[in-house]
């Protein structure tokens, strides 16, 4: 089938990618052409575990193709993806202007039927407002349907060719059929196509996404209070997670949750339910924990040394939002910098693959290492950020010789308390229990 991805971001690029490696002709499009340029040289622009395979070879194979031409890129092609930006404005409005743009657009250039699919998330209602931005100026039948994703950054790859689930948004018959045909070698073990209405669709996205950032939310409130009155949120988290109707994932205690997905999609829900003259009260108590969170080590760290931090140095581990991405975007990290300097302290960091889009916005406030052992000299105490893998089996005795305290600040809970007792570190972690 030929296909057009308009937008090679995250998802974009992810979903263009996805679908060439099933035999598919893609071509995706960008107005960036220095990214496009890099593109069609094999160079790609983000880091995804395993995306880079895929990308090389259907590159190589001559099923993806990229282009700035909007024109060229949907030529002849039964379903056009929307996966553009969708900017939370500052009242937590999602900025629908581009997604319009290119629906506008499209009015003028459709030449024969086929289904223009909202992948970006989008707030309930963009599917008629797309349909009608193309309808303006368009000769031919199209449908538009919405399509949300699910992927989680890190594992991206598995999470579109083997789906939980497939939600798509329409009432057209024609388009049921050709996104059935579409997604057919994603679902061949059984996993569903869910299909609904537009709105219902729209609304899944949001749904789901501000309900794991509650799970999260209440999980850090449990930590916190664990850490007042003496208990081991592990071990909490082992004793709720075991229940069914709870489930083991996203449990893990921390400094809240980031990135491009949860604080924007929380926001957008909660906007539309003023919208619509619903107070999301919920909805406002995440947003409202999830922020004092991502510095709650920060607090610990005053606390330590009695509010004298000025001129002393940290070295911190970790940047992105989680581990395996370069994104930083609502990195906890980026608000432990920022209050830190604050406080009068030097940084040196070091992230796996996020320091570069870091220096980007920090610059030279901080400096970056080659290495995680490499920061760490001279440094007064560890603080980790992110739980990347690299992170969580260090040489404790190498770290112990480089910082001038035994001391590490853990937002992730990477370390057993009594194997760190027993190395003589003074360990902050949490929902635990301070170890001396």
């Amino acid at each position: 089938m030929k296909i057009a991805v308009v937008g090679t971001g995250y998802v974009g690029l992810v979903t263009g990618t996805c679908f060439a490696e099933t035999g598919n002709q893609v071509t995706c499009v960008d107005i960036d052409k220095a990214k496009v340029a890099k593109m069609q040289q094999g160079q790609i622009p983000i880091y995804e575990p395993h995306l880079d395979l895929l990308f090389e070879r259907n590159i190589k194979q001559g099923r993806l193709h990229f282009t700035t031409d909007l024109s060229a890129g949907i030529k002849d092609a039964k379903i056009i993806f929307l996966a553009l930006p969708t900017p939370p404005g500052e009242d937590g409005s999602a900025d629908l202007k581009y997604v319009l743009n290119v629906a506008d657009q499209l009015g003028h250039l459709l030449s024969d039927y086929c289904v223009v699919v909202n992948k970006s998330t989008v707030p309930v209602g963009t599917a008629e407002k797309v349909r009608a931005a193309i309808a303006k100026n368009c000769k031919v039948e199209f449908d538009v349907i919405s399509n949300p994703e699910f992927l989680r950054e890190g594992f991206a790859v598995d999470d579109f060719m083997k789906p939980d689930r497939v939600v798509i948004g329409t009432t057209s018959e024609r388009a049921k059929k050709l996104t059935t045909e579409l997604y057919g070698p994603f679902v061949r073990q059984g996993n569903p196509i869910y299909f609904m209405d537009e709105r219902s669709a729209e609304l899944t996205k949001y749904a789901a996404n501000a309900f794991l950032a509650t799970k999260i939310t209440f999980m850090n409130e449990i930590a916190n209070l664990c850490e007042r009155v003496g208990a081991n949120v592990d071990s909490v988290r082992i004793g709720i997670g075991s229940d069914d109707r709870i489930g083991k994932r996203f449990l893990f205690a921390g400094i809240g949750y980031g990135g491009s997905c949860f604080p924007k999609d929380v926001q957008a829900l909660n906007f539309t339910s003023q919208e619509y003259k619903y107070p999301f009260a919920l909805l406002e108590a995440v947003m409202t924990v999830n922020e004092k969170q991502k510095v709650t080590v920060v607090e610990k760290i005053k606390t330590h040394f009695k509010g004298d931090l000025k001129g002393k140095k940290v070295a911190l581990w970790g940047l992105a939002f989680k581990p395996d991405t370069d994104d930083i975007r609502e990195a906890p990290a980026l608000y432990i910098i920022d209050a830190l300097l604050a406080e009068g302290m030097s940084i040196s960091a070091y992230d796996p693959e996020a320091m570069k889009n870091v220096q980007g916005v920090v610059g030279d406030k901080i400096t970056y290492g080659n290495d995680a052992y490499e920061i760490l000299d001279g440094a007064d105490f560890l603080l980790i950020a992110t739980e990347w893998s690299v992170f969580r089996t260090p040489e404790f005795e190498k770290i112990s010789a480089k910082l001038k305290n035994k001391l590490i600040f853990d937002g992730r809970n990477l370390y057993d308390l009594q194997s760190m007792k027993e190395m003589g570190y003074t360990y902050y972690s949490v929902g635990r229990t301070k170890v001396n």
